[in-house]
Parts: structure tokens; C-alpha cells; sequence
């Protein structure tokens, strides 16, 4: 099991951290990946508008044929979004968007130069766990 990318979305569509963690991948622009994202974060918002039960939370995987996608939105509205091979399991993949949440929470919301809803920069720490726990979960 393989995890390619890992995209962190705001409450208004904005990417505000992406990661690509498989070599090889073709390279996507800025304005590209920004599209990808608010585009997804759109259909997640159509997804819950069409679901026939009130309180669906959108778009909760994907599956294609040769990738799988897993999001996590959060209470706060983030969503969390990894994309990887077609082999992973579910069940690993939502425990490491909880693992990265938590990091997220840990590492970029309390540091005090972090401002709310703005691309995640200069924060090592966080880069570093986090290469940490998809290293731990890809094995």
C-alpha cells in the first residue's frame, strides 16, 4: 500500500498544505492542485446535498481504478484527503487520517505563528511527524 498525496482543504475550498509522497508522479502546478481541490471540495458539498438522509458528511472515499481517495472532514471543516494506490485499506487509511488530525492539531494549530485557514508553512515539526506516521502506515 502506497500513499501518494495528501491534501489538507479549508472550510472555503482553499488548499492550504498538499504533500506528494510517491516518486514518479506527474507534476501538478500550484494552480492545478488548486483547482483539484476546490473542485473536490464542491462535489463534496453536492454529495451532501443529494444524500437522501439529512447529516451526510459528503464524500467519505473514491475508488478508480487504479487509485483510492479518503477524505476526513472535520467538526471545524477541514478535510483531510489522501489519495493512494488501489490496494489500501480502509480501515488503515481512517485511522491514519485520525493519526493525522491529531498531528494537525498538535503541530500546526498550536503554533503561535500559524494563522487560521492559511497555507501550512514553516512548520517542521509538523512535516516531520507527519512523514513519520505515512512512513509507519505504508510498511
Amino acid at each position: 500500500m502506497v500513499v501518494h498525496m495528501l491534501w489538507i482543504i479549508n472550510k472555503t475550498g482553499g488548499l492550504i498544505f498538499d504533500k506528494t509522497f510517491a516518486p514518479g508522479l506527474p507534476e501538478l502546478s500550484t494552480n492545478g492542485l488548486l483547482k483539484l481541490a476546490s473542485g473536490f471540495h464542491t462535489q463534496t458539498a453536492i454529495a451532501q446535498q443529494l444524500a437522501p438522509r439529512h447529516g451526510c458528511s459528503g464524500i467519505l472515499s473514491l475508488d478508480a481504478a487504479g487509485f483510492r481517495l479518503f477524505c476526513l472532514e472535520t467538526f471545524t471543516l477541514i478535510k483531510f484527503v489522501l489519495i493512494t494506490d488501489a490496494s489500501a485499506d480502509e480501515g488503515r487509511m481512517e485511522n491514519l487520517l485520525e493519526r493525522l488530525y491529531a498531528l494537525y492539531a498538535d503541530f500546526v494549530l498550536k503554533n503561535p505563528f500559524y494563522e487560521l485557514e492559511q497555507p501550512i508553512r514553516n512548520c517542521e515539526n509538523w512535516e516531520r511527524e507527519l512523514k513519520t506516521a505515512i512512513t509507519e502506515c505504508s510498511q
